[in-house]
């Protein structure tokens, strides 16, 4: 498979009242773990895994009735890393984005890794 390149995403929403903006950074859970999107990480997509589950972005801290539903993408391995670590999500592999699990705001070693070119 080639190499991907993963980019930043995520939600904002801005309030025509004040000059804050809120966001949500894109996440998703699979199996019982939650992974955060890495920028800047070039991986080899491996086979499919399962099914990975996108909340919605609740960024003003109540339940908002318009609120999306939960979106579900297939998740893939990532070629070298235990899906543990770190996965792919995506409708396809070609659009897959790059996720890891983070301890606090570190990133794990195999993700470093992978983003020095190691």
């Amino acid at each position: 498979m080639a190499a991907v390149v993963a980019s930043a995403a995520g939600c904002t929403s801005g309030s025509s009242t004040s000059d804050e903006t809120a966001s949500c950074a894109y996440q998703v859970t699979y199996k019982g773990r939650t992974y955060r999107d890495v920028a800047n990480v070039e991986f080899a997509v491996g086979g499919r895994l399962g099914t990975a589950t996108n909340p919605p972005c609740d960024d003003t801290g109540g339940q908002d009735e318009d609120q999306e539903p939960a979106m579900t993408k297939t998740a893939y391995a990532v070629n070298g890393i235990s899906p543990e670590v770190a996965i792919a999500v995506g409708n396809t592999p070609d659009d897959a984005t790059f996720v890891a699990v983070y301890s606090g705001n570190k990133l794990p070693p195999e993700v470093k890794s992978l983003i020095n070119g190691s």
